[in-house]
């Protein structure tokens, strides 16, 4: 079989995004929400503030009567405005939140007054400016306005937001169905009862963990043996998933028989073979069934290669399909806190641990070693042909939630 030219890395990704469309549209309420990402615009359905309100605890006077003194008519809290109106010579005491009474147009700080039984007397200075400690109304938002943008993900804060803003329900995209598919001779289904011939089957573990990330539904198949038979009977029974990813066997071994077997249950290849290190031997794949197209990843059999084209592709795909505005990973500027080689024709991804300033290489870049990945917390972006770089030197990360460190 004659290979194609590895294809650049945004290229890839691009083509494989391409491919994929946001799912469709279910409304759950707010807290069935989090971590979905937002499948139309929000709009408010009501005012926040809904009024004037206090922003500190003190007493509320007429904007044209600053220097007192005052006599307290009354309180208003909150939940529990005052009936009445404010004129000059008077302050109504009131709380943090509470409804800024009629007339009233400052808020001074109880700080800066003395209370003698009902009257009060300035000690401080006046609010500059006068409004200083007042929210006024709309502040945050107005009825009708957009709070939220479509492809954001809903967090903590998001949700917050959502209700505040009068929302019960929110639009989001039907959960992607992935199933993942270990294959390979020499898996072992059981760590505990491996033979010296065998590895524990611990990729698949692995991707679905990753992909657990996002709220997805997953399905670990196998460890499937290397037939084309077997591997053909692993994909129908992921037949109804939106998305399939393999582990291993996606290369041009004699064992290598993911491509083969692919085309053989009537699958289209897309693409195959990237030009980063590791995971150069990435295939894309579609199958069209029952007037829906399902995606095909298949991912190389070494640990960290799997792991490094899972996060840049299988994240990726799902992060389209669930409707997110930003779908590739970001990068962030540090600096390295040791040397590094000099690069070759592919662009390669190096394993390190960042504190928050620089970042350490890890000694062995091997792609089978997951004592490296598992003490990692970024990915350092080497550029194909970067010459070797040395400490303080700039560079970009892509940081990565692999729990150990932070």
């Amino acid at each position: 079989m004659s290979m194609p030219p590895p294809i650049p890395l945004e290229e890839a990704q691009a083509r494989l995004l391409a491919l994929a469309h946001p799912l469709p549209v279910e409304h759950v309420d707010v807290e069935g929400s989090l971590g979905r990402y937002l499948a139309q615009p929000l709009h408010a359905r009501r005012t926040q503030p809904a009024t004037d309100l206090s922003a500190m605890d003190g007493y509320a006077v007429t904007a044209g009567d600053l220097s007192g003194p005052w006599r307290v008519i009354g309180e208003s809290a909150a939940g529990h405005p005052y009936p009445g109106t404010v004129t000059t010579g008077e302050a109504v005491r009131i709380s943090t939140g509470a409804i800024l009474p009629a007339g009233a147009e400052a808020v001074f700080l109880q700080e800066d007054l003395a209370r003698q039984a009902n009257d009060i007397t300035l000690t401080g200075e006046p609010p500059e400016p006068t409004d200083k400690h007042i929210r006024h109304c709309g502040m945050d938002f107005f009825d009708g306005s957009e709070v939220m943008p479509a492809g954001i993900r809903i967090g903590p804060a998001q949700a917050a937001l959502a209700i505040a803003s009068g929302h019960k329900h929110l639009p989001v995209r039907r959960l992607p169905r992935l199933a993942v598919i270990d294959s390979g001779d020499e898996l072992a289904a059981d760590p505990e009862c491996c033979e010296p011939h065998q590895i524990p089957a611990s990729n698949g573990a692995m991707l679905v963990a990753l992909a657990c990330s996002l709220p997805i539904e997953a399905n670990r198949i196998g460890p499937v043996a290397d037939t084309l038979e077997a591997l053909t009977a692993a994909f129908e029974s992921a037949a109804d998933t939106d998305v399939i990813v393999t582990s291993g066997g996606a290369s041009v071994g004699d064992h290598d028989l993911v491509l083969p077997a692919l085309e053989a249950w009537g699958a289209t290849i897309d693409f195959w073979r990237v030009a980063i290190k590791p995971g150069k031997p990435i295939l894309v794949a579609t199958r069209e069934r029952n007037g829906r197209k399902q995606i095909i990843l298949g991912l190389p059999g070494n640990p960290v290669s799997s792991f490094v084209t899972a996060y840049h592709f299988l994240l990726p795909l799902l992060r389209r399909m669930l409707g997110a505005s930003q779908a590739a990973p970001m990068q962030i500027a540090t600096h390295l806190a040791a040397p590094v080689r000099a690069n070759g024709a592919r662009r390669e991804f190096l394993r390190g641990s960042w504190d928050g300033e620089k970042v350490v290489p890890q000694t062995n870049q091997d792609s089978g070693a997951l004592t490296s990945l598992a003490a990692s917390n970024v990915l350092i972006d080497r550029p194909s042909f970067a010459p070797a770089a040395q400490t303080g030197d700039p560079v970009r990360v892509f940081l990565l939630q692999n729990g150990g460190i932070a």
